[in-house]
């Protein structure tokens, strides 16, 4: 994986049970809350004991958190970190574009912003700003809807019945 794609994690710490303390790349450092993750995967049981979750470290090349053999990708930990915390993660920004299906250029257009940005934003590159992702809800909101005709017309009747 390319520098350019999604910040490297450059250190992780237990500093409660299943709370991280993670530095990245980019400068930032934020806390995040795996408990939920290592509990709904039956691989990830052993971590689950005090002890052993201490025993976390960075990956190679800082792409992961580890623990003996399981491991958590570090673009999965760093979306996790900005949604605990309040703010716009890149897996959310590629949900919003996969289930409006957007191409970077429909998403850029539909925001107003260069498809580059929408690049950058998908790939955590940049932070995504909040009126972005306001702008985003909006547009889902209030997208235009292909122009289809209704499987079924109504008949006379239940049409008088509407418009009674």
């Amino acid at each position: 994986m390319s520098d350019y794609f999604f910040p490297k994690l450059k250190s992780v710490e237990a500093i409660s049970a299943y709370r991280l303390r993670t530095a990245w790349s980019t400068g930032e450092v934020l806390e995040v809350d795996v408990e939920d993750v290592l509990r709904s995967v039956p691989a990830f049981a052993p971590i689950l004991d005090p002890k052993e979750f201490g025993r976390v470290h960075v990956g190679e090349w800082g792409n992961s958190i580890e623990w003996f053999e399981e491991e958590l990708g570090a673009d999965n930990v760093y979306a996790w970190a900005k949604e605990q915390s309040g703010e716009v993660s890149h897996q959310m920004f590629d949900e919003w574009m996969h289930r409006n299906e957007l191409s970077l250029a429909t998403a850029a257009e539909a925001l107003g912003i260069s498809r580059r940005m929408v690049s950058y934003y998908r790939t955590a590159h940049k932070a995504i700003p909040r009126a972005i992702w306001l702008a985003c809800l909006g547009w889902e909101a209030t997208r235009p809807l292909p122009r289809t005709l209704p499987p079924s017309l109504p008949t006379a009747r239940q049409y008088a019945a509407l418009h009674a």
